[in-house]
């Protein structure tokens, strides 16, 4: 990279010289216009695709610019904290094909009191399965059972609460998640249904019952 896009400031401290990488404004409108959607984060990619590249991202990191979270994966330091942070790292982490799903996804509609121990995720069969502290799915999905929500690609609601279902969770979380998805209209019981039998008679059964006791 052109050596005019990091700015190198002599600042004296304690009597010393220290010389810090600073961000120019255009750069950092760059990297801000990607991670304004993403919480504050943004991956190396990303930012190599503005013109900013790793050994200038390095340099921003070890300024107190940017943080690195995760390998490629960094935050504007300044920027609003989330509570929907992990998600977006996650999902950063996995690559943009990655979709956020089963207990996660869930969870992240606020419809069940299950707290997820890992982040759940469906990903392409070609992406690594070992990631600490998530939990990766292979499942084929289609495009009409992803659905944007505050900011992340996630599973729809009618296909979590099948994958849940299909996946063991138990029949008490899965009814409370149909009860309370129905009555606050994110989804029509038809949806349900339809998701459900793509995943098998079982996975319908389950989600009949819940609707059936919800009435």
């Amino acid at each position: 990279m052109d050596y005019d896009v990091c700015i190198m400031l002599f600042l004296e401290q304690r009597n010393a010289h220290t010389v810090i990488a600073m961000m120019p404004l255009d750069t950092l409108d760059k990297l801000y216009q990607i991670a304004e959607a993403q919480a504050g984060y943004f991956t190396t990619g990303q930012a190599e695709a503005a013109g900013v590249d790793r050994p200038c991202l390095s340099r921003y990191a070890a300024a107190g610019r940017l943080q690195r979270v995760r390998r490629g994966v960094y935050r504007l330091i300044h920027f609003p904290r989330s509570r929907r942070e992990d998600l977006f790292i996650a999902w950063l982490e996995t690559g943009p094909d990655s979709v956020i799903s089963h207990d996660s996804a869930l969870a992240l509609y606020d419809l069940s009191d299950a707290l997820p121990a890992a982040i759940h995720l469906t990903v392409p069969r070609t992406a690594s399965r070992r990631r600490h502290g998530l939990r990766l799915h292979t499942n084929q999905i289609s495009p009409e059972d992803i659905t944007n929500y505050e900011g992340l690609p996630v599973t729809t609601v009618a296909r979590t609460i099948a994958d849940v279902a299909l996946a063991g969770l138990s029949e008490e979380f899965v009814e409370q998640a149909v009860r309370e998805a129905v009555a606050a209209g994110l989804v029509l019981p038809s949806d349900l249904l339809t998701a459900a039998g793509r995943s098998g008679r079982r996975v319908r059964q389950v989600v009949h019952r819940a609707l059936e006791r919800v009435g």
